[in-house]
């Protein structure tokens, strides 16, 4: 059993990238630039695919990572993720351990007013608990995910039309698609702070995107949710734009989102 990790980039070089990240197993690195182009190489031994392409958007980038795999177990990652000297041992140990499991949540280390979770306990995830984590803290078996035809949506994420969740929606379906998904309280690595390639601020669209997006992921519970999220976030989410206001906002979102058009917004 080995470990392959999928990297999705914007505009970067990928050898030093490799190193940058600490890479010290196989991986694919698919850099969203302004010009096609592969290259493979070796780092300790293990081979490194990078491809390079003009297509935008990290539901498309993480795709083409998936349809490209080739190992029993894989991770996704991010430009900005430094791994742990034995990441590729902690993860391929708890596979071992958990042996029914088709994918493991992993914990990775951010700047506190980043944070979305922290996993300090085994256990299972449920679709009523899936919303909070980032997609470079997913290990998987990829013959689980091909075998489910389990792919991130490309409306949402950073390059999409709407401007995040594809990590949620791609969780939500392993789940609802009977994959059997847990966490485990190990660290694997920590994100560097850079500024954010997609991210524009808690402005208008922020708050309609996020409506679209709970639509599609709650149904009929998406209003309460909804409430409850900005309740909990209003004090960073809210300096701009007042809590009535955003309110508001996700609920046109959430409507059209519930008529199918999802074309609607207009910047």
């Amino acid at each position: 059993m080995g470990l392959q990790v999928l990297v999705s980039a914007v505009s970067e070089e990928p050898r030093q990238l490799a190193e940058k990240m600490r890479l010290a197993t196989k991986a694919i690195i698919v850099n969203q630039t302004d010009y096609f182009a592969y290259d493979e190489f070796e780092k300790n031994g293990k081979l490194i695919r990078a491809y390079s392409m003009q297509e935008k958007g990290v539901g498309l980038s993480r795709n083409t990572c998936l349809m490209r795999a080739d190992e029993e177990i894989c991770l996704f990652s991010d430009e900005d993720i430094v791994y742990r000297d034995d990441y590729e041992k902690l993860i391929l140990q708890e596979f071992e351990k958990n042996k029914e499991a088709d994918m493991i949540l992993f914990n990775v280390e951010v700047a506190p007013e980043r944070r979305t979770y922290h996993i300090e306990e085994y256990g299972r995830v449920r679709w009523y608990n899936s919303g909070r984590y980032p997609t470079y803290s997913f290990a998987f078996r990829l013959n689980r995910i091909r075998s489910k035809n389990i792919t991130f949506s490309l409306l949402f994420g950073g390059g999409a039309k709407y401007s995040n969740g594809e990590d949620s929606l791609f969780l939500r379906d392993c789940i609802k698609k009977g994959l059997k998904v847990y966490k485990a309280p190990v660290t694997i690595g920590e994100e560097t702070l850079r500024e954010s390639t997609w991210f524009r601020g808690y402005n208008e669209k922020f708050f309609y995107d996020r409506g679209v997006l709970y639509y599609s992921l709650y149904g009929r519970l998406r209003t309460p949710i909804a409430l409850r999220f900005l309740l909990k976030h209003q004090d960073v989410m809210c300096r701009e734009i007042p809590l009535k206001r955003a309110y508001r906002l996700m609920k046109a979102g959430m409507k059209a989102g519930r008529a199918g058009n999802l074309e609607e917004w207009k910047d």
